[in-house]
């Protein structure tokens, strides 16, 4: 009687053995190719998903692979641990966040081991551990003393009834999350970095990342934003300050009918100050300031404007243009105000449209149909100049480096370049975040704490309300400091680190996580540096991604990472559906990873993510389909337990050589297939052609004479192929075989070429387009002699009996379609 597929004293039993044997720790070794590969790692919620499972088995495949490749493989796991979350714990169970923070982490780790992922736990980091967060204060100063970090006021969500800043995540509808009172807004001063310095090398060096999919490239070039224009500046009426925009169209500047100001611009204030439109203003601002910026920059968003009582003067032609403020227009966009162009600029076209302003076009439209005069729509497209003085009649296109010259001539502009991309707020009103290492002097200003004082400890003597600007403003123990200058009495900073700051250098902590005197060694790190593949969700494609590339370089430049790019290669993997929607708890269609192991066994649940669609794609959760995998599973097991004594002790004896190289022929085109599929990541159809391995060798097994020493070759070779995808399983069978464990430590099967070609192959006949038999011939035949062999088959003459040919269309090794009449 056959064994039964036991998975889970299996997978118990092999989870023990790699944890005993140490077989994921690796080292630097010169003598070994490296490879690093690197699956973004997760908040510590407590509870594994699908989507982690994706995204981790994915890692594990390539891991395990590039293992048996002979690589020396990197495969580090860590928690991206501070955050918000845990702070809403506090407040709602009255349980610390370090406390709540740590007990997930274990919670978590013991389900991806579960999962027989072959991580270096040994590399594991937190970046809620101070032995971390030290290093990530001594980044802050390097910023800081490099003059890339800065302070100044900004506004954020306020709620005056829980009396705390809200992140915008937290504000729903206009409302607190927590308490449903309306949000306002509160000026606060905050900690940046400027990312703006590294811009145009962020967007450069996106040429680069030739491992990237393309989509990523294109969303990160399209966030920096670089825009090549002009900044001109328009005397206000009764006003000492001239009002500076920035313009990427200058060819239309003789079209200007209207100027914008975001609401916020400093000049707003002055602007109606003792006039009729003071109150309108304020009103409107009040409005806004239950609006969050990504709603006000959404192309979907209603453009509400209020003229604010003044006028600008168009410098070209001394044109006198109104003055609005509008929810559309972002302070720290340009230069926070717009010239306005209704002719030829859909966005401006409505607004004028919907506040009875003139529209003036200045570019005719080559389309003959098409009356700029009594424009519908705003006419984007190119053209010759029109009411625009010296340069009417020029194409529009050529005249704006002309039109640039002129203004910079006339002192009343310049050539610019202007990038979407704004210096990166880092300050967070939070407890459970990495505290910025600073402290301000009355006489000193701000100074950074002294590097032998690091780290800056988070207080447990906190109180978590819920209200106040943060928690840390309830320590008795935190705020009051000394100068690390002058020694005078000085308060530290209250506020923490935006998260994005912990994951955006974890992945070179990871070369040399234990390091106290260092953030890691560079010896190490140019061993390791950089990640030959990240692996994780599409939605950090911007910010995660964009703020490593910066801290990186920024690194980079420090002369501590070794390489400019931290990426190599990037993979973004799907997400896990069902019922054609995300899992989410509120829809209650959530799948439990725990549920799944537990009955099936993590082998099958490794083998149903990979399989049922490609990395990249959605996919659609199949209960079905797991209890497939785990059928195919079971039946490969049974396989392996019938032929194992003859594979361990395979017997001499007289088989069939075409039934031999027929077998030869699958399994060495199942290595070559996976093989070619694995570094493509398709590893549905390295799967799928395991399965039709597995099949043939079932065949081959049944056959009255056998090749035992071909059987054990296409067995082990059977096992080797599957590891990666079903380590488990696989480390059972090949003990189960004869061998000494572990199938981690083997070598890929390697394909022979001369047995990917067949003696014969398998062709239809075809009479006027239609299938009517399939028959064997020669392999490697010429068009004629490929016809000639297949119509002397007897079955094929029986085809034909009583038939006139017409034609013959040979289509040698695939088929014969013979029109007959």
């Amino acid at each position: 009687m056959a064994s039964v597929y036991d998975f889970n004293n299996i997978e118990t039993k092999w989870q023990a053995y790699w944890e005993k044997e140490g077989l994921f720790k690796q080292g630097e070794d010169p003598n070994k190719e490296k490879y690093y590969v690197l699956e973004m790692f997760p908040y510590p919620s407590g509870k594994c998903h699908m989507g982690h499972v994706r995204n981790y088995s994915i890692g594990d495949v390539t891991a395990r692979y590039m293992t048996m490749r002979g690589k020396n493989v990197l495969h580090p796991m860590g928690w991206d641990s501070f955050g918000l979350p845990a702070e809403n714990a506090a407040i709602s169970n009255g349980i610390h966040p370090n406390i709540w923070t740590w007990n997930n982490i274990a919670e978590m780790r013991t389900q991806l081991q579960r999962l027989g992922l072959s991580y270096d736990w040994n590399r594991e980091v937190a970046t809620c551990h101070p032995d971390y967060y030290k290093w990530m204060q001594w980044i802050f100063i390097q910023f800081y003393e490099k003059g890339l970090a800065y302070k100044k006021e900004n506004p954020v969500n306020w709620c005056p009834s829980c009396m705390t800043v809200l992140a915008n995540e937290q504000v729903v509808d206009g409302a607190c999350e927590r308490c449903g009172t309306a949000v306002g807004k509160k000026n606060l001063n905050q900690w940046y970095l400027k990312i703006t310095d590294y811009a145009e090398r962020l967007l450069a060096d996106l040429d680069e990342l030739e491992g990237w999919p393309s989509k990523v490239r294109i969303m990160q070039k399209n966030w920096i934003g670089k825009s090549v224009g002009a900044e001109v500046d328009f005397e206000i009426e009764d006003y000492a300050d001239k009002l500076r925009i920035f313009t990427t169209r200058p060819d239309t500047l003789y079209g200007v009918t209207y100027m914008v100001l975001a609401p916020e611009h400093p000049y707003v204030k002055s602007l109606v100050a003792g006039t009729e439109y003071e109150a309108k203003v304020d009103e409107f601002l009040h409005r806004l300031q239950y609006m969050t910026e990504i709603e006000r920059a959404s192309s979907t968003l209603e453009k509400e404007g209020l003229f604010i009582g003044r006028y600008a003067v168009n410098p070209l032609n001394g044109e006198r243009v109104p003055i609005y403020i509008a929810n559309y227009v972002l302070m720290d966009y340009g230069t926070g105000a717009i010239m306005a162009v209704p002719a030829h600029d859909t966005r401006d076209f409505d607004f004028a449209k919907k506040y009875g302003i003139n529209i003036i076009p200045v570019i005719e439209a080559n389309d003959p149909s098409i009356d700029v005069n009594n424009l519908e729509e705003a006419y984007i497209a190119e053209g010759k100049l029109i009411n625009s003085g010296k340069f009417t009649g020029m194409d529009n296109k050529e005249a704006i480096e002309q039109i640039i010259g002129y203004l910079e001539e006339q002192g009343i502009g310049e050539k610019s370049i202007n990038f979407r991309l704004r210096d990166w707020l880092i300050s967070r009103q939070r407890y459970w975040g990495t505290p910025i290492p600073m402290i301000y002097c009355e006489h000193c200003g701000w100074v950074p704490e002294k590097l032998e004082n690091l780290p800056v400890l988070l207080p447990t003597d906190v109180e978590f309300t819920g209200k106040g600007e943060s928690p840390l403003t309830t320590s008795k123990t935190f705020r009051d400091t000394t100068c690390p200058k002058c020694g005078a009495a000085a308060t530290r900073e209250i506020d923490t680190m935006d998260t994005f700051l912990d994951s955006s250098w974890y992945f070179l902590r990871y070369t040399d996580s234990h390091n106290s005197e260092a953030p890691f060694d560079k010896e190490k790190a140019k061993y390791w540096m950089n990640v030959d593949q990240y692996i994780g969700g599409v939605e950090h494609a911007i910010l995660h991604l964009l703020y490593s590339r910066f801290f990186n370089k920024f690194l980079y430049d420090l002369g501590w990472a070794p390489t400019s790019e931290p990426f190599k290669n990037l993979l973004t993997q799907g997400m896990v559906l069902k019922d054609g929607t995300k899992m989410s708890k509120s829809k209650g269609n959530v799948v439990s990873p725990e549920v799944i192991i537990n009955q099936y066994g993590a082998d099958t649940a490794r083998l149903f993510i990979l399989f049922a669609a490609p990395p990249e794609k959605e996919l659609e959760w199949s209960d079905a389909g797991v209890e497939g995998s785990y059928r195919f599973l079971s039946r490969v097991f049974r396989l392996v337990d019938e032929v194992a004594d003859r594979v361990k002790n395979p017997a001499a004896g007289e088989s069939d050589p075409r039934e031999d190289k027929e077998l030869t022929y699958v399994l060495h085109n199942t290595i070559k297939k996976v093989t070619d599929d694995v570094e493509r990541f398709n590893f549905n159809t390295a799967i799928s052609a395991i399965m039709v391995l597995v099949n043939e060798i079932y065949r081959y097994k049944s056959l009255e004479k056998q090749n035992d020493a071909l059987l054990k070759e296409a067995v082990e070779d059977l096992i080797l192929m599957l590891s990666p995808f079903a380590p488990h399983i696989a480390e059972e069978m090949w003990v189960m075989i004869g061998h000494e464990p572990s199938v981690y430590t083997q070598s890929w099967p390697v394909y022979k070429e001369e047995a990917l070609t067949k003696d014969e192959v398998e062709v239809v006949v075809q009479l006027n387009g239609k299938v009517k038999d399939r028959v064997s011939v020669a392999s490697g035949l010429g068009k004629d002699e490929f016809a000639e062999a297949v119509m002397a088959i007897d079955s094929v003459k029986a085809l034909l009996e009583g038939k006139t040919i017409v034609k013959v269309i040979p289509v040698p090794g695939k088929l014969l379609n013979i029109v007959v009449k």
